[in-house]
C-alpha cells in the first residue's frame, strides 16, 4: 500500500560517541555499478496501467497528431486543435506549442514520432510545480477542510482518503458538516464504519457549528488528522459559498492554525468548467491542494494544464475509478506519459 502523505520526519537521534578508528586497509578498486533505472513497484505499476487507460480517449486524439512523415505547420496546426479538444484552454495550448516548437529546433528533431516524447516533456514540466505531498504531522490535529460541487465524488473520496490515513497509522477524526444533503451524514458514516475511525456528527446541525465540535475533540482526543467533509455546493450559490467562509472562520476559532488545508475536489469530466471551480473556490477559501475525479473515460483530461497554466494549485491526488486504490498521489511526469502513452 502507498501512502497518500508524508509524515513529518522524527527527531534526529543523538550522534554515538566517537570510537577509535580502525587501522587502515588497502584499497581495493571496486568493479563499476551497473546503471539501472528502477522500475514502479507491482502496486504502482498496476496504477499506471489505470492511469493510462483512463486518459486513452484524451491521449489517443492527441498522439494521432505525431502520425505523419513530417514536422510542418500542419502538424503544429492539428495538435493546437487536438490539444483545445482536450480541454487544455487557449493560454496552456500556446505555452505548449511553444515551448514545444523550442525543444524540437533545440533537439534538431525531424521525426514526428519524436516529437510527441518532446511534448510529453513539456507537459511534465508545466505540471511539475503542482506535484506536492499532502504533509501529516506538523500540526496534531492537522485540520483537512474538503469542499466540491455535489456529483463531483467530494464524500467518496474523503472516504477513500481516511483509508489510506488510517492504513498508514494515522488516527482520523470525520466531520459530517455536509449538513444540506440528504444522506450526506449518513454516507460519511457508512466510511467511517467501514475505516473503523469516529465521526462527529449532528442532525439537522449547524455546519460551522459540527466542525468546531470535531476540531475541538480532535485535539482533546489527540487525533493525527480531523477531516471536514463540507456541503457540496456550486460556486454561483453566494449564500453557501459564504457558508464556506463561516465553516473556516470558526474552525480558526478552534485551533488558531487551522484549517491546515483546505482541498477542493472536481470532477474531471468537467472539463473548462473544472478550472472555473478551482479560481471560484480559491478566491472564496484560498485552497491549499485539489483532488481530481473521474479522469477514467474522459476526453478532457487536458483541463490539468489549463490549472497548471492559470490557477496552479497544487494537485494532491487524481482518481481513475470507484476503487480505493484508484485513487492516488498525483505525479507530473507520470500523468504526461500516461496522456501521451
Amino acid at each position: 500500500m502507498f501512502s497518500f502523505f508524508r509524515k513529518k520526519p522524527p527527531a534526529p537521534a543523538p550522534a554515538p560517541a566517537a570510537e577509535p578508528a580502525p587501522a587502515p586497509a588497502r584499497a581495493v578498486p571496486a568493479a563499476p555499478a551497473a546503471q539501472v533505472t528502477p522500475s514502479p513497484p507491482p502496486a504502482r505499476q498496476g496504477w499506471l496501467d489505470k492511469l493510462k487507460a483512463g486518459l486513452r480517449k484524451t491521449g489517443s486524439s492527441i498522439a494521432t497528431v505525431f502520425t505523419g512523415t513530417q514536422i510542418d505547420d500542419a502538424l503544429y496546426e492539428e495538435l493546437e486543435t487536438a490539444l483545445l479538444m482536450a480541454d487544455t484552454g487557449v493560454k496552456a495550448t500556446e505555452h505548449l506549442l511553444a515551448d514545444l516548437k523550442k525543444r524540437v529546433k533545440d533537439s534538431k528533431t525531424t521525426d514526428p514520432a519524436a516529437v510527441k516524447g518532446l511534448l510529453a516533456d513539456a507537459i511534465a514540466d508545466l505540471l511539475a510545480p503542482l506535484q506536492k505531498p499532502l504533509v501529516i504531522g506538523e500540526h496534531k490535529p492537522t485540520v483537512i477542510m474538503v469542499a466540491g460541487v455535489n456529483g463531483a465524488g467530494k464524500t467518496t473520496s474523503i472516504g477513500k482518503l481516511t483509508r489510506h490515513l488510517a492504513h498508514e497509522g494515522a488516527s482520523v477524526l470525520l466531520a459530517a458538516a455536509d449538513t444540506f444533503r440528504a444522506a450526506a451524514r449518513e454516507q460519511l458514516a457508512v466510511w467511517a464504519d467501514r475505516n473503523t475511525v469516529e465521526i462527529v456528527t449532528q442532525e439537522g446541525g449547524d455546519p460551522a457549528a459540527v466542525s468546531f465540535d470535531a476540531v475541538s475533540a480532535g485535539k482533546a482526543r489527540g487525533r493525527d488528522v480531523v477531516l471536514v467533509d463540507t456541503a457540496g455546493r456550486l460556486p454561483t450559490q453566494l449564500h453557501l459559498m459564504e457558508e464556506l467562509r463561516k465553516i473556516k472562520r470558526v474552525v480558526q476559532k478552534a485551533d488558531g492554525t487551522a484549517p491546515h488545508e483546505v482541498l477542493l475536489v472536481i470532477d474531471g469530466n468537467t472539463g473548462q468548467n473544472a478550472l472555473t471551480q478551482v479560481k471560484a473556490f480559491d478566491e472564496a477559501l484560498q485552497l491549499t491542494g485539489l483532488v481530481i475525479t473521474k479522469l477514467d473515460g474522459t476526453a478532457k483530461g487536458g483541463v490539468i494544464c489549463a490549472i497548471a497554466r492559470e490557477r496552479p494549485v497544487p494537485i494532491y491526488f487524481i482518481g481513475v475509478g470507484e476503487k480505493l486504490e484508484d485513487l492516488e498521489t498525483f505525479n507530473a511526469r507520470e500523468f504526461a506519459q500516461a496522456l501521451l502513452s
